[in-house]
This record gives structure tokens, sequence and C-alpha cells, in this order.
């Protein structure tokens, strides 16, 4: 295995919709898809927050108010792909040294009008520094990125991803 293969970790999930609710479904409804037992907080998470734009952030928001922003979004280009940092270091607490964060990048490719493939690479893993190997293990492991990726898979599987939000439920 070469070092760059070991510093990357690639998933990748094939949803049946259109490449548009694909990228909306993935960052309208990360809250969706991040597991809440998934906390840096102290307190329980009672939402997680997608902000859609290049300096916008993904946190955590506590039952208390508190908030843990644990990524940055680097690159917003809906529908194709979304790149965010990870902010969380090898001892699983934020890591305020930009220098020590990896990126996300997830891309969005139309397999056909209604289907799209979702390919999940965590790369720079090594930037973590001494100990970045429990990084990879994490997010590798299955309660991971697999995790994450089967849980955005359910929303389509359930129907909850075919309509917008405003309109689901609506007659």
């Amino acid at each position: 295995m070469t070092h760059s293969a070991m510093t990357v970790v690639r998933r990748e999930v094939v949803v049946n919709a259109p490449i548009e609710r694909a990228f909306a479904v993935f960052t309208e409804r990360f809250g969706d898809v991040k597991p809440r037992e998934h906390n840096l907080l102290q307190v329980p998470i009672v939402e997680t927050v997608f902000e859609p734009r290049v300096g916008g952030h993904i946190y955590d928001r506590g039952a208390d108010g508190s908030e843990c922003r644990w990524a940055r979004i680097l690159a917003f280009e809906p529908p194709n792909r979304v790149v965010f940092s990870w902010d969380i270091g090898p001892t699983w607490q934020i890591e305020t040294d930009l220098d020590l964060t990896s990126e996300v990048e997830v891309t969005f490719v139309a397999e056909t009008p209604a289907r799209t493939r979702v390919e999940l690479e965590h790369r720079h893993l090594d930037r973590h520094g001494p100990g970045w190997e429990s990084v990879r293990d994490g997010v590798d492991n299955d309660a991971g990125w697999p995790l994450y990726l089967d849980r955005y898979r359910s929303i389509f599987e359930l129907g909850r991803g075919l309509a917008p939000p405003a309109v689901r439920g609506s007659r």
C-alpha cells in the first residue's frame, strides 16, 4: 500500500434520485446523515447545521445552545461537489491549527436522470500529525463514513428524500 493510499479514505453510494436532489439532501439534511451520538459537546445535540456556502461551517448545536464547529466549507458547487475541512484531530477533539486538518470532497455524478453516484474522498489525513492513523481508522470503520452514507441512502429508500422539505407531506 502506498503512502498516499493510506492517507485517503474513499467510499461511494448510489441513490435513486436526480443529481440536484441528491446534492440538496446531502447538504440540507446533513443532520439526518450524521448520527447525534457523534458528539464533541458536553450536552446532547439538538441539530447539526450545514451552512451552504464557501466560508460556512458544519456545526453541532447542543441542548444548552452551545456550538461545536467541526468543519469549514471549502467549496460549494451545486449540484456537483462540496468540499469541507475535517477539523477533528487524532484525540477526537476540535483542532484549532488549520494546518493540522484534513478535507472531505463529496462528488455527485448522474448515472441516469434519476440515479446519482455519490463519491466521498477524505484526504490529507496525514496532515493531522502524530496519531493521524486514528483519524483514518475512525472514519474508515463501520461507524465512520460507511455509517453516514448508509444513513444518507436510507433517506431515499424510505422515500423521505424525494420531495423538498417544504413540499414533503403536503397534498
